[in-house]
């Protein structure tokens, strides 16, 4: 994904409301009329209804916009196939302009108020009130509406956007929103579909064609030069093995150990786990070599580290540098299990300067909160630090340590973004929507995170990952990407019971998966 730009048509690209509402404008303006098009949304929602229910009692909730539009098409087409629809409008039937007016017209049964409350003998509800573009929390009529859904047995369908979700943020405005079974959106997902806790309303989540090219995606976003290309810093994907597989780093006939890069991971005084995992996944991701520097009085707590890893102790600050000038030495993970001491942001600084891959984690970012003492430094001091290629990989304690005016916006996406500007480095925001962006504005959202990866190391094994992968040559956001996507899928495929250290033990199984002589690059979730 370093040329970015070859993406912008991509299935996973996320496109914000307002993306997605000058995609409409253009397709209108290509030729496909607007009444064509929220006729085919409204067809699609009703097949994706008919292909999981059998038919029964549907109540149709429709809006005062376009997404109410949607819901007229979706009770004509459900009416027609068997269905018992009451159609209830939130608003006045004459007060719908545009096709959303049009559509209404060829809607032939009763239009009632928007209840308060919803009948026990609807056996589904469809909510086509407000769709993604929502911006203001829900009240009124419609809130208790929302609240009775959510309080009754009836499934839910959503039409683009549960109401009540930003559709940019993922959040549920004002704390109250639609909790629907399946969400029915049109062309591309927006962020508010794989950002929490927009993620879990949606329920299951179906992107349907209703006519709109996939030219359309070259303009959405910024300015686009004479040959289409698009600012890969406007993009947001969900993450996917397509957005990085054709640059990662497999190992070739003709390398050797020193071509597949040497990984250095800096390990503590006091928890020696942290950075044998952090080392163990370097290497098993293909890191040709991988070394653990620990002080020369550690060296016993590292005695269980795996064979194939190098294991060298220093004496003092010299010695470490020393250790660190080789240049090939390619990638140098700080931070898991190092404590949280002065010298450690000395070391930092110093690592940075060597300009080389750097991923800094755990300890390596709570050093320089800047309220931990007066004497220590501040995240802005790191951040000057920063001139080579380099990843933090902050939870979100940590990143309110290094973001304390950004850590309290709960758009996460916007955050990280910002992050990453401020820093001058990717930032990967963990999570169970884990974010990744870069500091032109590029960023991807980690979808494949089951729960048990909320476990002890795990995150030493993640910051491995990505310094074993940029120590091939891998572009530092892509590593992070695809670290973070085999993180998931390995937890994902293993299952319950994980723990950290069955991560690293679990990745031949899923390379071998994704691996080119398998046949199976496109394999999805």
């Amino acid at each position: 994904m370093s040329h970015t730009q070859d993406f912008h048509d991509s299935e996973f690209r996320l496109l914000t409301p307002a993306e997605m509402g000058r995609a409409d404008t253009a397709a209108i303006a290509s030729g496909i009329a607007g009444t064509v098009l929220m006729e085919n949304a409204g067809a699609a929602v009703a097949q994706a209804i008919m292909s999981r229910w059998p038919p029964g009692r549907a109540l149709v909730a429709c809006g005062p916009g376009n997404n109410g539009g949607d819901g007229f098409v979706i009770a004509r087409h459900l009416a027609a196939s068997g269905w018992q629809v009451d159609l209830a409008l939130a608003g006045e039937r004459q007060a719908l302009r545009g096709d959303a007016a049009w559509h209404a017209q060829q809607w032939q049964g009763d239009v009632s108020p928007l209840p308060e409350t919803v009948l026990e003998s609807v056996d589904l509800v469809v909510d086509a009130l407000f769709g993604a573009g929502l911006a203001r929390p829900l009240e009124g009529v419609v809130a208790r509406f929302v609240e009775s859904v959510n309080a009754g047995t009836a499934p839910v369908c959503a039409v683009d956007m549960p109401s009540g979700i930003d559709g940019a943020t993922g959040q549920a405005l004002g704390g109250l929103a639609v909790r629907a079974d399946l969400t029915v959106t049109f062309f591309r997902k927006k962020p508010g579909h794989v950002l929490l806790p927009g993620r879990l309303l949606c329920g299951e989540v179906a992107v349907v064609d209703i006519g709109i090219p996939a030219h359309v995606l070259h303009g959405l976003s910024g300015a686009s030069d004479e040959a289409g290309s698009v600012d890969p810093g406007t993009l947001v994907f969900e993450n996917d093995i397509s957005l990085w597989h054709d640059g990662y780093p497999w190992p070739s006939m003709e390398g050797h150990k020193y071509h597949r890069g040497h990984t250095v991971v800096i390990g503590g005084a006091v928890m020696a786990g942290a950075a044998r995992l952090t080392a163990t996944a370097a290497a098993r991701i293909g890191s040709g070599l991988t070394t653990l520097l620990v002080s020369q009085g550690s060296l016993p707590l590292y005695a269980s580290t795996p064979a194939s890893i190098m294991l060298q102790g220093w004496q003092d600050d010299a010695g470490l540098h020393s250790q660190l000038r080789d240049p090939r030495k390619s990638a140098i993970a700080v931070g898991p299990g190092a404590g949280v001491q002065r010298w450690l942001e000395q070391l930092v600084l110093h690592v940075l300067s060597l300009r080389r891959v750097t991923v800094l984690d755990a300890d390596a970012l709570s050093v320089f909160e800047k309220t931990r003492s007066a004497a220590s430094l501040s995240p802005s001091d790191l951040f000057r630090a920063i001139e080579g290629p380099c990843v933090l990989t902050p939870h979100e304690g940590e990143f309110a340590r290094l973001f304390p005016s950004l850590a309290a916006n709960g758009d996460k996406l916007s955050k990280t973004r910002q992050a990453a500007r401020e820093s001058g480095a990717i930032v990967l925001l963990k999570g169970a929507d884990t974010v990744i962006a870069a500091p032109d504005g590029r960023a991807v959202i980690n979808t494949n995170a089951p729960p048990t990866l909320a476990t002890g190391g795990a995150g030493d094994v993640l910051t491995g990952m990505i310094a074993g992968l940029a120590a091939q040559g891998m572009p530092v956001f892509e590593a992070a990407c695809a670290a973070a996507w085999l993180h998931g899928e390995v937890a994902r495929a293993f299952g319950p019971g994980l723990i950290a250290d069955d991560l690293p033990a679990g990745l031949p199984a899923v390379l071998r998966l994704i691996h080119p002589a398998s046949g199976r690059q496109g394999m999805r979730r």
